[in-house]
């Protein structure tokens, strides 16, 4: 293993705060800790963000956001990258950043830190004890960037690194899918021999002289 090098967030990512003024994209999102950023309209089954979203932020593919609201999944919120849709638009509520050009910091890797509760111990350190609003941690933004994370200094170990936990991801990702169609085959199964059906049946073979009961 090499070399690794504690680095300030802010150094390695540039906030972004561009707005939605030329309504460039209409997709409400929101951060899920199970499924990233992802359509509320999906997500919710309905939509929570307002009708006017031109002053809303502006997120594009491959940048990061960070939703301070907490769950039972994510007990510090939750970092996601947006990959499912070219851009979308966000709350300003979120902090929204990207990757600074020519740094030694991979997408993947990043990813696979804040997949992790690495980053929890520094976002623990800046959060006003118990102060909520809107039941989201109170967090500045200037404070979520100086918190540190540990990153090798061999890029190649990065990708690495991303690359297992993509792979890791992936997989666990097909065993839900398989578990899923399994237990909606047995449910299939199940509805299709109700107990009832195979008394009735029964009972109504013996009035037929068919069967005897012992």
């Amino acid at each position: 293993m090499g070399t690794w090098e504690q680095r300030k967030l802010g150094d390695l990512v540039d906030r972004v705060t561009r707005k939605n003024q030329d309504l460039v994209s209409e997709l409400p999102l929101t951060i899920s800790a199970q499924y990233g950023l992802i359509d509320q309209n999906e997500f919710f089954d309905k939509r929570v963000a307002s009708k006017d979203v031109s002053g809303y932020y502006l997120i594009e593919n491959g940048e990061f956001a960070y939703n301070k609201s907490t769950s039972t999944d994510a007990p510090w919120g939750a970092i996601k990258r947006l990959d499912r849709y070219e851009n979308g638009v966000l709350s300003t509520l979120y902090i929204v950043f990207g990757i600074k050009e020519n740094n030694p910091v991979y997408s993947d890797f990043l990813v696979s830190y804040y997949s992790t509760n690495l980053w929890h111990k520094g976002i623990h350190e800046i959060a006003a004890e118990g102060a909520r609003n809107h039941g989201l941690l109170n967090i500045a933004p200037a404070d979520f960037f100086e918190t540190k994370l540990k990153i090798p200094q061999d890029i190649e170990e990065q990708k690495k690194i991303g690359k297992y936990f993509e792979e890791l991801e992936r997989l666990i990702t097909l065993h839900h899918r398989k578990s899923n169609i399994f237990i909606r085959e047995w449910d299939f199964v199940w509805e299709q021999r109700k107990l009832g059906e195979v008394i009735e049946g029964v009972s109504k073979k013996n009035t037929d002289g068919l069967y005897t009961t012992r």
